[in-house]
């Protein structure tokens, strides 16, 4: 299988099963396997990710235990009890030892966002996003004290079950960065509802959220929209230089998800990628112009 950055491979060797991860040779801000390596290697020492049993960052190479995975809705309990078991998952890792740092969040955002409009995919259709994006940084405190250690990109293809227990596996954007990030993938993704987002974070917290905690993860959203739908139309052009879009029409992220149940879309092809760059990007102007955004803008600047 081959992802946006590495080639990922099950190789069988004494009996046994292994995943081999080759990088490409793609390096920018976020792609660094000195920085990802380091950072797998410290979360499968502290159980958060599989076995590593090598790892060259120079070669681009890693080789680390094979998970059998089964489906998150079979967790024990149902979706709240996955909702806490992810609220955990999350407090331990925050909990270890700092993962190297790389420029602040909502700079690295807005560098993808630069990049992205420097290509001209989009063909001057971002200005309304560069708008939305400085009115979302003056929204949110950017505090450098809070940061932990954070995966960064814990979406549900990353999070394996396997019939005991969660682990977390890709570690290729992991990085010292703001405890929302992860908590607002984590709802995003997998706690939809009011009911399931609380049992995430009192279980990250170990006391109920309070309102300056939701306004951060849900602010925090809005940015882990943008850094998904720049860095996906960055993937469009890679995999086709001269692509260029003439409009950002999208469906909405539940229209997007049903098409590919409905077996329309399939993952990784090209046209779930550029239709997912477009549904990113969509939702995150949603979410700054809603009256969520003011009303959690509020409470910080309260809190």
């Amino acid at each position: 299988m081959t992802g946006a950055s590495a080639s990922i491979n099950r190789i069988e060797v004494g009996g046994r099963s292994w995943i081999l991860r080759l990088e490409s040779s793609l390096r920018d801000e976020v792609r660094d396997p000195k920085r990802s390596y380091a950072c797998m290697c410290a979360a499968a020492e502290a159980g958060l990710a599989p076995p590593v049993l090598y790892a060259d960052p120079d070669a681009g190479v890693a080789i680390i235990t094979f998970v059998e995975s089964r489906p998150l809705d079979d967790y024990p309990g149902g979706p709240e009890a996955l909702a806490r078991a992810l609220g955990s998952l999350a407090a331990r890792l925050h909990a270890t030892q700092l993962f190297p740092p790389v420029a602040d969040y909502p700079s690295l955002v807005g560098g993808l966002l630069e990049r992205l409009q420097a290509t001209g995919l989009y063909r001057g259709l971002l200005d309304p996003h560069r708008d939305a994006l400085e009115r979302l940084r003056a929204a949110y405190p950017w505090d450098a004290s809070r940061l932990v250690s954070s995966h960064n990109d814990s979406h549900p293809g990353n999070i394996l079950f396997d019939g005991e227990r969660l682990w977390l596996i890709d570690w290729e954007t992991a990085f010292r960065n703001d405890p929302a990030v992860d908590l607002a993938l984590l709802t995003m993704y997998r706690a939809g509802t009011p009911d399931l987002q609380e049992a995430l974070l009192t279980a990250w917290r170990g006391r109920p959220s309070d309102p300056v905690l939701r306004a951060r993860v849900f602010l925090m959203r809005q940015f882990v929209k943008l850094f998904h739908g720049c860095a996906t139309g960055l993937y469009v052009l890679e995999r086709q230089p001269d692509f260029a879009e003439t409009d950002m029409t999208a469906p909405s992220p539940a229209e997007f998800s049903a098409a590919f149940r409905a077996g329309r879309l399939t993952s990784n092809s090209f046209e779930a990628q550029r239709i997912g760059a477009r549904v990113a990007l969509r939702s995150f102007l949603e979410g700054v112009r809603s009256p969520a955004f003011d009303e959690a803008a509020a409470t910080l600047r309260a809190g």
